[in-house]
């Protein structure tokens, strides 16, 4: 997501949408620590002194993400050090395996499964609210009537990063890559209508995001939570390889 951001925009904090700070540096000594601070504070590297620099510049400034997510090797210690300050967390995954595909998927892609149109927006939405609300806890729309993430998925469709199959002008199955930088692109919002499910859709239609995604030059990945059995048997069914273990903590 980060290097998504950095590449299309540069540093400069308003176009970023958020501030990298660094640690360490000095003559000769290399850069110590990495971390975004933005809708999301993301620790990229750096050891036990780093995230303790990165967690005093955080409470200064006060809670301004809505989450704190990352390998999970960082974001725990974090967290330990913004706790009393920051806590509690409405909740804690610090057991999500961050997964990648690196050959051709082992399941047949789905052939309807497409991109979708702009003019399909309306019935799109309601499976993107679905999703997000079945995954995070809290309905999207709250706040501002659901404004910022209609113009968040028309965002995502525009640039031809929404993918569904629609049955009789519904959607069955949905997925989106959220973000895409130079080598990898990151699936999220992978959702299968409840009276689909258990017919395969949701590993057929990964594949066809991940195949969609190697035309484009990119590498497929993704994380998922630990305890969400069904989703990482079908990751692993296309082909999906643990690589890493990310932890996000949700506020």
């Amino acid at each position: 997501m980060v290097a998504a951001r950095v590449e299309a925009v540069g540093l400069d904090p308003w176009r970023l949408g958020g501030e990298l700070w660094s640690y360490g540096g000095g003559a000769g000594s290399g850069l110590g620590g990495l971390c975004f601070s933005g809708a999301n504070l993301v620790p990229l590297r750096g050891e036990r002194a780093a995230l303790r620099a990165f967690a005093d510049r955080a409470r200064r400034a006060g809670r301004v993400c809505s989450s704190l997510v990352g390998r999970a090797e960082l974001v725990m210690p974090l967290w330990e050090e913004l706790a009393p300050v920051w806590g509690p967390a409405r909740e804690i995954r610090a057991d999500q395996p961050l997964m990648t595909l690196d050959d051709t998927p082992a399941v047949a892609p789905d052939p309807q499964v497409r991109p979708v149109r702009i003019e399909e927006l309306d019935r799109y939405l309601p499976a993107a609210v679905a999703m997000f609300t079945e995954e995070v806890g809290v309905d999207p729309r709250e706040g501002d009537g659901g404004a910022g993430y209609r113009a968040r998925v028309a965002e995502l469709i525009n640039s031809g990063r929404a993918f569904a199959r629609f049955h009789d002008g519904e959607v069955v199955f949905k997925a989106e890559v959220g973000a895409m930088s130079r080598t990898v692109g990151q699936i999220q919002g992978v959702w299968v209508n409840p009276s689909w499910r258990g017919h395969g859709l949701g590993t057929a239609g990964t594949a066809s995001v991940a195949v969609a995604l190697a035309s484009m030059g990119r590498r497929a990945s993704l994380y998922v939570n630990a305890f969400n059995t069904p989703a990482r048997a079908a990751y692993q069914r296309v082909g999906f390889t643990q690589v890493a273990q990310f932890a996000t903590v949700l506020f």
